[in-house]
């Protein structure tokens, strides 16, 4: 079994006042893909932002390769070798797709070169030159993934990669995954799609009002579409 790469315990977090996270534990190993599942409001966002320090408090623990990150500020947490793909993309749209995909700095070894980004897809090479509000929605999915993926991060959360996206987009945005995986990055990926995120993790955590109320391999999905259908609503 894989080393865990990420691990969150009791990991608890407030939006002011307002208590969104009720002691989270997850664990990531080293090369997987797990998923979040639940619905709109659950907590899947939040425990990104919370473990990426991007959260107005938060306590219990985040230990990233066996380092406690619960009291780091969140440029540390990207320097460690986290990265988080925002469900809105975040593309600069004053900057082409080469500058947007040279922005972030490297933060450590192991990254993709431009030649091995171009590569996986095809279409930045293509719109190299193009603005980002040129970009269709999938197209800016894609340069939001490959940014992180030259920047050397190990674990890359992204956060509903295949919302609002055409289904032949989604396909390719799962082959991208599949791929990423088989190169050695760990994924954490939030979904609303279950369907989707079975085609590409390994394991499953169910997120209902800020806690996990369920966990599932990939092997048990297809035998468990009654209790989904409670957490989910599908």
């Amino acid at each position: 079994m894989a080393d865990s790469l990420l691990k969150t315990a009791n990991l608890q977090a407030w939006y002011g006042e307002s208590h969104a996270l009720h002691g989270i534990d997850i664990e990531v190993r080293e090369g997987e893909v797990v998923t979040l599942l639940g619905r709109n409001g659950a907590g899947k966002t939040s425990t990104l932002r919370a473990i990426m320090g991007l959260i107005g408090r938060r306590t219990g623990s985040v230990r990233f390769e066996g380092k406690e990150l619960i009291n780091a500020r969140s440029d540390i947490i990207a320097r460690a070798g986290i990265a988080l793909c925002p469900e809105e993309r975040g593309i600069f749209a004053s900057l082409d797709v080469t500058e947007n995909l040279m922005l972030p700095p490297v933060v450590r070894p192991g990254g993709m070169s431009i030649a091995e980004i171009h590569t996986l897809f095809p279409n930045l090479k293509e719109r190299a030159r193009s603005p980002g509000t040129k970009l269709s929605g999938g197209e800016q999915q894609m340069l939001a993934i490959a940014r992180i993926l030259r920047t050397g991060a190990r674990l890359l959360m992204l956060d509903e990669p295949t919302e609002g996206l055409a289904p032949v987009i989604v396909q390719q945005i799962g082959h991208t995954i599949r791929e990423i995986k088989q190169r050695g990055f760990t994924v954490l990926l939030v979904e609303q799609n279950f369907r989707f995120a079975q085609t590409v993790a390994d394991r499953h955590y169910v997120i209902d009002h800020g806690q996990v109320v369920d966990h599932l391999d990939n092997a048990e999905m297809a035998n468990s579409a009654e209790r989904l259908h409670q957490y989910l609503g599908v």
